[in-house]
């Protein structure tokens, strides 16, 4: 039990499976209170909430699609609201979309590659931040990928470089946001068996993907939770902003 986040208050975005639910499940476990966010899978975050409630912890359910502007703003507002505040954000919300090449690539794909791993961040980003001042303190903690490092897999041109705008903005936000106390870091995932890799992946992607893991085996979601659990708290990363976590088992080392 991480003591420092019994109560804290919590917002996972795209948190209804994979990663996100992982991560939620993890912070409630050690006492916090997590608001599991939601656009298209209502039913397994509903069902998330309820396991979480059997297990003891405490969770609420926001539901919204942080790709518009005002939608991710409003997630935010209606999180803090249920929760009587704001702790942490986690921008988890992100997919790949499609798998793409440059000559199949036009400006709905962009569109909505880039709304939703970019877009989203931003401003989701801007209404957290108005929460953390009025508590003078807060985390912010982005999903990044490896994709950001290495260009990403076939056809994940926008994806990758979303993800890389992800990796910077958490170094500029930090800066930015210090002076208020708010720390910022990020969380970059390797290959992790999710509905991600179940949606974008063919099994003979995810084994050439799996050769190029030193450590020799696909990640799970819950190989991810501890760097979350860590930028959440302030005894275990008091001092810790602008930092990029890579958890992907040795694929890429910074």
């Amino acid at each position: 039990m991480i003591e420092d986040l019994k109560g804290k208050r919590i917002l996972v975005t795209g948190s209804s499976t994979g990663i996100g639910a992982a991560v939620a499940k993890a912070y409630a476990a050690n006492g916090a209170v997590v608001a599991v966010h939601y656009n298209a899978s209502k039913e397994p975050a509903e069902a998330l909430v309820a396991e979480i409630a059997h297990a003891g912890g405490k969770a609420i359910l926001v539901g919204g699609d942080v790709s518009k502007s005002q939608d991710a703003i409003r997630i935010v507002d209606e999180a803090a609201a249920g929760l009587g505040g704001l702790d942490v954000l986690v921008n988890n919300a992100g997919a790949l979309v499609k798998r793409a090449p440059l000559d199949e690539l036009d400006d709905e794909i962009y569109d909505r590659v880039l709304d939703l791993n970019v877009r989203s961040v931003v401003f989701a980003s801007q209404a957290a931040a108005r929460h953390m001042r009025k508590a003078g303190k807060g985390s912010i903690i982005n999903t990044s990928s490896v994709a950001a490092r290495n260009g990403g897999g076939p056809g994940a041109l926008l994806y990758a470089s979303a993800k890389a705008f992800v990796l910077n903005a958490t170094r500029n936000l930090a800066k930015e946001l210090a002076g208020a106390h708010i720390r910022v870091n990020g969380v970059s995932p390797g290959v992790i068996a999710t509905p991600f890799h179940e949606r974008y992946s063919t099994p003979e992607i995810l084994e050439g993907m799996r050769k190029t893991i030193p450590m020799g085996v696909i990640g799970t979601p819950e190989d991810c939770t501890g760097a979350y659990l860590f930028f959440a708290s302030d005894t275990l990363s008091g001092y810790v902003t602008g930092q990029v976590l890579e958890v992907n088992g040795g694929q890429f080392m910074a």
